[in-house]
Formats: C-alpha cells, sequence, structure tokens
C-alpha cells in the first residue's frame, strides 16, 4: 500500500549465494578524495573529448569524457560537481551543473550520469559522435559540503539522476574504513526500470547492514505490478518512516527536480528552508540543497 517502505535486505543462507553472484559485478564504494583545489578543470572553459556512451535505462545514459591529463584523476573534491556547457537556447550555449558518478580512482576519464530529454544539453551530448569535444569548467560556487561531514547519521532525499551526488558521498562514506556514520536514503523514482544505480544501491546496502539503509518509492509504477514497496511521491509520513527524527548530529542532502525542492526544502537556490522539511523540525543548517 502507498506509504509502506519496502522491506529492508537481509541476506537468509538460501539467498545469500544467488545474491552474491548478481552483486559480483558491482564495484565496491571507493575513497578516493582530494581536497578542494585539485580538479583539472578550473575557472576557465576547457574541452574534453566525449569517449563512450552506455545506455542505463531507456531514457538515461552513462557519458565518458577524457581528461586533460590521462594520466590524473578529475580532481574533484567530496561533494563538488562541474559545469558543462553544449548545444543552445536561442542564441546562448546552455549550461548545466553534473556530479561524476566516477571517482578519483578512474585516471584520465571521468563518466557523467544523464537523463536525456527532447532538447537542450542532454540532446546535444546524447547527438555527438563519439571523440566530438564537450566544455567543461569548476568554479568555486560548485563545492559543497565537504567530507568528512562530521554527523552521526545522514539523510538522503533523491529523486531520478538526483542520485549522481549521493553516490557521490556514499563513495566517501562507505569507502572509508574509520567511518561509521549511518545513512537513510530516500529515493523516488516512476517507475521499478526507473531506478537508476539500483544494482549499485543493493549491493552496497547488502554488504553494509545497518550502515545504508535505502528506501524506494514509485511515483507511477504501473497498478498490479509486482512491485511491493512504497507507491506516490515522497511525503511526510514516507520520511518519517525513513528518517530518524531531526537532531543536532544529523544532516540531510536534498537532490532532484524542482518540484520535489519546492515540497521539501523551498527552490535550490535559495539558503532559507522551508517546505515539509522545514514542518518536520529541521534547519537550514542541516538541510544541504544539491
Amino acid at each position: 500500500p502507498a506509504g509502506l517502505s519496502p522491506q529492508p535486505l537481509r541476506l537468509s543462507p538460501p539467498l545469500a549465494a544467488p545474491l552474491r553472484r548478481r552483486f559480483s559485478s558491482v564495484p565496491p564504494p571507493v575513497a578516493a578524495l582530494v581536497p578542494p583545489g585539485e580538479c583539472q578543470f578550473g575557472e576557465e572553459w576547457v574541452a574534453a573529448p566525449l569517449l563512450g556512451r552506455a545506455d542505463l535505462n531507456h531514457d538515461t545514459r552513462l557519458f565518458t569524457f577524457g581528461l586533460p591529463d590521462p594520466g590524473k584523476p578529475l580532481g574533484l573534491s567530496t561533494c563538488a560537481c562541474i559545469l558543462a556547457r553544449g548545444g543552445a537556447e536561442g542564441a546562448e550555449p546552455v549550461v548545466r551543473p553534473y556530479t561524476p558518478v566516477s571517482t578519483n580512482a578512474l585516471l584520465g576519464k571521468f563518466e557523467l550520469m544523464v537523463k536525456v530529454y527532447s532538447g537542450g544539453l542532454s540532446a546535444h551530448l546524447n547527438g555527438l559522435p563519439i571523440g566530438a569535444p564537450v566544455a567543461f569548467k569548476h568554479i568555486q560556487f560548485n563545492v559543497k559540503t565537504q567530507y568528512p561531514f562530521g554527523r552521526r547519521r545522514l539523510g538522503m532525499l533523491a529523486g531520478g539522476t538526483g542520485i549522481a551526488p549521493m553516490i557521490q558521498a556514499l563513495h566517501a562514506v562507505l569507502g572509508s574504513a574509520d567511518d561509521s556514520t549511518v545513512v537513510d536514503l530516500l529515493y523516488g523514482s516512476k517507475t521499478e526500470p526507473d531506478i537508476l544505480a539500483r544494482d549499485t544501491l543493493d549491493a552496497w546496502s547488502a554488504a553494509y547492514p545497518g550502515r545504508l539503509n535505502v528506501t524506494h518509492v514509485l511515483s507511477h509504477e504501473p497498478a498490479g505490478s509486482a512491485w511491493a514497496g512504497a507507491r506516490g511521491f515522497i511525503s511526510e509520513p514516507l520520511l518519517r518512516q525513513a528518517l530518524t527524527p531531526p537532531d543536532a548530529d544529523s544532516a540531510l542532502f536534498v537532490c532532484g527536480p524542482p518540484p520535489m525542492y519546492d515540497l521539501l526544502c523551498g527552490p535550490r537556490g535559495e539558503e532559507e528552508l522551508t517546505g515539509l522539511l522545514a514542518d518536520m523540525g529541521y534547519t537550514a543548517g542541516q538541510v544541504h540543497k544539491f
């Protein structure tokens, strides 16, 4: 029924072996951390070649780009994003922020998860031939709250490709041996096939029981499907079920489409906290809008 979260994954003996086989191809989280200021992209636009493009589902693709120095990693701190430029809306090129889903363990290239629309930058990227250049840069405003996050418990609220900065943060939290932070992730998608990085989230929650708790909610899952988890949109009852109550040792990360910000915390570009999270007692200092 609506509002109920799926049962947490538990590896009972009959299921352990097949689940291990299923997750054997999922890389573990990697804490390849660098401080701000080491990114290969800086204040000026720099061209990077498109190296590859792979389907993740029916409307989202993984784009791989080369780096100016092929012997070094991207050098992006956690959490941070980069800006991409291309295509045009009227006379102006389109600029969009993206959080890479690859880590600094990858040398000479980086990966972006992009939902492809009928126009704009995503359509431009989708139509490029392999080898074509795309302009990127990284500015101080792109540096968000930094790891270590210094909180005992993190709540993550993501919608669609808003899962990308959560994956970036999870690499740091789960990949650091001395980190005991507990993460509660509430992830909204349209239908079950739309859930991005599902194998990764399933594998990591199985590998880190009690450290990563994942709740999915589907807004447009067909009636009568086999989906046993929550249906509808992120709501206050679902938030209260998936997250622990706010306290001084907790923080929330939010990333998703504009209506999600409006509902939960107020527009991304505004520091003021409004919406459901404010009603639940969270403060602006506890909620980070990506």
